[in-house]
């Protein structure tokens, strides 16, 4: 007999997994409510758990032994988000009173009761600034600083409606709500009924700004030259996001920048990044197998950065799929490589999930998402990050060559998520 267990938001939801899995043969032997528990059940929903079985008839196995052995069900991401990041008290002068409360304090406490409609709280902008610049300092170099406890109040309902406020924020942006449901757990270890919205605000952030990381932009060191590759699906400006960053290390930083192009499907895509090349002055190469590749790049190899441009297609062409992996992998192994895929985030976050498997498959990536500008909610890529593990690298929100990029902006995208500007 095999025994699982199944859960759902609803008992018809649950035992359909279990008929799904184990067939309509699947028996049904048991039926539990699971009611959330903690500080944060008031917004948590019931779940059912169907503990169903299937009998096979060469094998007799005891359902009680069974049962007792299940493995319980538990889903979880553990990320370095347990880390704890402690927010500097503000300094002390000769004059002046040691500080009480948290450095980013305001100087009153919300005093209005947030409704179930309202998306942000008042002042919670200004609180997610302040408490950025004071996180930047700790989150760019490292700084490791003394555990500082920071005041707590009185429980009050205040609390509370902050953090129900937060997590129908965090599903407005279209954060998933599996993601939302960890931060808020992981939130929770640290929290408690007395804490002041400050001490909530800077627990959801911190645990948000560790778990999407600081960007993995190109690593310029080491031997020339770096091959830079650019991969995925049609239509998120991966031309002009090559225009963009070959700009970045022409212009700026003086070094010498080369093109290939693999993406013989679109005519326009070649003119386009020839434009590019001409502007800045880089030779650039047609290429249609890994062969051509190395032999393009033998011709340009005193050059710090060649930038390979791929063609665009569906994640659910199997033969492209194929032909890219293929090229990636042929590269000689006397180069070093460097693979971005380029997703764009307007993309629904169901295709986004079967991209990134796919182009998993097909090489090791950083990831750069396109079309901020497109979009007024960012919880996808929250998501996506946490999904694929990938590092995250730049962003882009124009058209504009080189201007409407940077590296990727954890803090801002943070205070968006959580309803600031």
């Amino acid at each position: 007999m095999t025994i699982n267990k199944y859960q759902g938001k609803t008992k018809e939801e649950a035992i359909e997994k279990a008929k799904q899995e184990l067939g309509p043969g699947a028996v049904v032997m048991n039926v539990r409510e699971i009611k959330p528990k903690g500080m944060l059940k008031v917004f948590k929903e019931t779940v059912y758990e169907v503990t169903a079985a299937l009998e096979e008839k060469e094998v007799f196995t005891n359902p009680l032994s069974a049962l007792n052995t299940a493995a319980k069900m538990h889903e979880g991401i553990n990320l370095a988000a347990d880390e704890k990041l402690q927010v500097p008290k503000t300094p002390e002068t000769q004059n002046t009173a040691a500080p009480t409360a948290s450095a980013f304090r305001q100087e009153a406490e919300m005093k209005s009761e947030v409704t179930h409609g309202e998306r942000r709280n008042d002042g919670l902008e200004k609180r997610l600034e302040d408490l950025s610049n004071m996180l930047e300092k700790q989150l760019s170099v490292g700084e490791k600083r003394k555990e500082e406890k920071l005041e707590m109040q009185t429980a009050s309902p205040e609390g509370l409606q902050f953090v129900k406020m937060l997590y129908r924020t965090l599903l407005e942006n279209d954060v998933n709500e599996k993601f939302v449901n960890q931060i808020m757990d992981e939130a929770e270890k640290v929290m408690h009924n007395g804490s002041s919205v400050d001490y909530i605000l800077s627990t959801v952030y911190q645990k948000m700004i560790l778990k999407l990381g600081q960007p993995n932009t190109i690593d310029t060191t080491g031997k020339k030259p770096k091959i830079i590759f650019f991969i995925g699906p049609t239509g998120v400006g991966k031309t002009t996001t090559i225009a963009k960053i070959a700009s970045k290390y022409k212009v700026d930083e003086g070094m010498k920048v080369a093109f290939l192009t693999a993406d013989t499907y679109r005519i326009a895509a070649t003119e386009q990044l020839r434009v590019y090349a001409n502007i800045l002055d880089a030779p650039m190469s047609i290429i249609y197998s890994a062969e051509e590749m190395n032999a393009a790049i033998e011709r340009v190899n005193d050059y710090h950065l060649i930038f390979v441009d791929t063609a665009g297609f569906s994640h659910k062409n199997e033969a492209q799929c194929g032909d890219m992996k293929k090229m990636i992998a042929g590269l000689d192994e006397a180069y070093e490589k460097e693979v971005y895929l380029v997703l764009s985030a307007t993309t629904k976050y169901k295709d986004l999930l079967e991209i990134v498997d796919i182009y998993r498959d097909i090489a090791d990536y950083k990831i750069i998402f396109t079309k901020l500008d497109e979009t007024t909610t960012f919880g996808n890529i929250f998501n996506i990050k946490l999904y694929a593990g990938a590092s995250l690298s730049y962003m882009t929100n124009g058209q504009n060559v080189p201007d409407d990029i940077e590296e990727f902006n954890t803090q801002k995208i943070v205070k968006q998520l959580l309803g600031g500007r």
